[in-house]
């Protein structure tokens, strides 16, 4: 089993390495890649030390699976070369996502989509994922009517150049390059990636987009407000859920303490709830604050908080990686 890990040394990429040895993936060889300006440098992966190599070479050892966590550009270039010698892509980028030829997977929802057909495997945005992880359980029972979600986001998900113009700003170094166009600390920045013509944001697309391609649903309505936030652990979204049908409060939180994956934090008595402090580090999908909304009939308010680094990006792309194994499809 040969693993390729394209990115190895971007910051999903570590934590792709840090998933992989924690959830013990059974590889007998690792292929770090990253720019050509990072051969040769070392990753450590399992207590070793494996050495950067180019895509090139990483092409030509036709590993098994290759993960990719390099962007959009870099994956719709060398994504299709890797599935041309057989590899199977799990790509963490935005590039293959709403393609209506490729798979949009979350493993909990609907990896029983995949066959060993599927060379080329999309890995949703990280506010998407834990939207839909909450989403998704409520759907079965209840059927969604309309969706308002609005996101509280982490610097992490911007990438370490963010990170450090946070950490720049909380000590005073004001001469750090800002990839942001205002300050992040002390401030909410109402502006996730580039505006649309209609004056949405890129991740408010992917929120209201890739939800239905996930649940295979076109027949709800959802709407999306991003915000960055200068915070470093986790994304947060606050969600507004309208039903066709009638719920119970327990029952929801029965439903949602069933579920694979997620973990509800929901006693306001003694202050416990989601918070990106909690969260960051760990793989769960946490949510409270659940009650109903009081303003509209069959509509449900809740706090949904997840670290965007692990089940956003690293973790739900390796559980990709362990499905397709343990079903045979590579």
């Amino acid at each position: 089993m040969k693993v390729a890990v394209v990115g190895a040394t971007g910051m999903v990429g570590q934590i792709m390495l840090k998933v992989l040895e924690e959830r013990n993936f059974p590889f007998t060889e690792l292929i770090p890649v990253a720019s050509e300006k990072s051969v040769g440098k070392k990753v450590k992966c399992k207590g070793k030390e494996y050495s950067i190599v180019s895509m090139k070479d990483a092409i030509a050892a036709q590993p098994d699976i290759a993960i990719f966590s390099a962007g959009g550009s870099t994956s719709l270039e060398f994504a299709p070369l890797f599935a041309a010698v057989g590899t199977t892509v799990i790509d963490n980028s935005s590039a293959w996502r709403m393609d209506p030829t490729k798979k949009l997977i979350v493993p909990e929802i609907n990896a029983h989509e995949l066959s060993k057909d599927d060379k080329i495997i999309a890995n949703p945005n990280c506010s998407t994922i834990q939207l839909v992880m909450v989403l998704y359980p409520l759907h079965k029972k209840y059927k969604l009517k309309r969706v308002v979600v609005s996101t509280y986001q982490s610097v992490t998900g911007t990438g370490k150049a963010a990170v450090d113009q946070l950490n720049a700003e909380i000590t005073g170094n004001q001469t750090v390059e800002k990839v942001y166009p205002y300050d992040i600390f002390k401030n909410a920045l109402p502006q996730c990636d580039v505006f649309d013509e209609h004056d949405y944001t890129k991740e408010e697309l992917k929120l209201m987009r890739e939800p239905k391609k996930i649940m295979s649903d076109d027949s709800f309505n959802l709407t999306a407000t991003a915000v960055r936030v200068p915070v470093q652990g986790g994304h947060s979204e606050s969600v507004n859920i309208e039903f066709e049908n009638e719920f119970d409060i327990t029952e929801v939180k029965n439903i949602l303490e069933n579920t694979e994956g997620v973990k509800v934090l929901d006693d306001v008595q003694n202050k416990i709830y989601p918070m990106p402090l909690y969260s960051e580090g760990k793989d769960e999908v946490f949510v409270g604050r659940i009650r109903r909304d009081i303003s509209q009939d069959n509509t449900l308010n809740c706090w949904i908080v997840a670290d965007n680094l692990r089940k956003g990006a690293a973790t739900n792309a390796i559980q990709i990686a362990e499905y397709l194994l343990e079903n045979k499809l590579i």
